[in-house]
């Protein structure tokens, strides 16, 4: 994949720097680059260590998996071209266990990986070729995020949300279906069901929605709250009377149909 003029001309190649070493140098979180380009892992690593992050690096699935079966990371790059299983499948695999956000780097112009990206949980994407800067702008913003729900004081008397025999836990950031079992959301999605249950039965525009989760839209990219709202209805509305939590209201917006509880 082609490297942009920008970072080719801010950086230079570090050679004394192992590409699948992590470098501690500050205390803002540690990154997982899986790319199979080496100038990208290389140059982009080096931009994130000046800035205070830790940084690890991966050329494929097999080391992005050994990484986080040794390392804790706290938020994964992952480029959709890679070899053996691509970035879409990896990242589809990380969802399925975990919340850990990711950034997907995809071809600049394919609109379908961006789109499928952020349908199987990605929390953001950045087009090749990218400003170093931009990179860390998402990377800033996506953990920003993250960490302030977990943080954060949660209004109300308890942390528990509680709706059709559902609960999310803002504590600890998890959600449990009727059943009991855990039901794994990506930061988008956890804000966005937030949002959600703090204003039920009330409609939401698109544009509230969006403020509201403070998810990441690119420009000219509309469709993202849709795609949002689509993954997390595939996940809450598997009941048996089909019944749909989330109401599309035409020309408007959206709405969280049942009563929610704080406990």
């Amino acid at each position: 994949m082609p490297v942009p003029v920008q970072i080719a001309r801010t950086m230079t190649d570090d050679s004394s720097v192992s590409p699948s070493s992590p470098t501690p140098v500050g205390n803002d979180g540690h990154i997982l680059i899986v790319d199979d380009d080496a100038q990208i892992r290389q140059l982009a690593g080096k931009f994130l260590r000046e800035h205070g992050y830790r940084v690890t690096t991966a050329r494929d699935g097999r080391e992005m998996r050994q990484t986080l079966a040794s390392a804790s990371i706290d938020l994964v790059i992952l480029d959709i071209m890679l070899p053996g299983s691509n970035g879409l499948d990896l990242c589809k695999e990380l969802r399925s266990r975990s919340s850990l956000p990711v950034i997907m780097l995809t071809a600049r112009g394919s609109e379908t990986d961006r789109i499928v990206g952020l349908e199987i949980g990605a929390d953001d994407y950045l087009a090749k070729p990218f400003n170093p800067r931009e990179l860390l702008a998402r990377i800033n913003a996506v953990l920003r995020r993250a960490r302030a729900h977990l943080d954060a004081p949660q209004a109300g008397s308890g942390h528990c949300l509680r709706f059709e025999q559902w609960t999310l836990d803002t504590r600890r950031r998890e959600l449990m279906d009727p059943k009991g079992v855990v039901v794994d959301l990506s930061t988008g999605e956890y804000d966005l069901l937030l949002t959600f249950l703090e204003a039920p039965q009330r409609v939401l525009t698109r544009d509230q929605l969006m403020d509201a989760a403070k998810h990441r839209m690119a420009t000219g990219f509309d469709r993202a709250i849709d795609i949002q709202v689509s993954r997390l209805r595939r996940k809450i509305d598997a009941s048996e009377d089909g019944q749909a939590m989330i109401k599309t209201i035409r020309g408007t917006g959206y709405m969280f149909v049942p009563a929610v509880a704080r406990e």
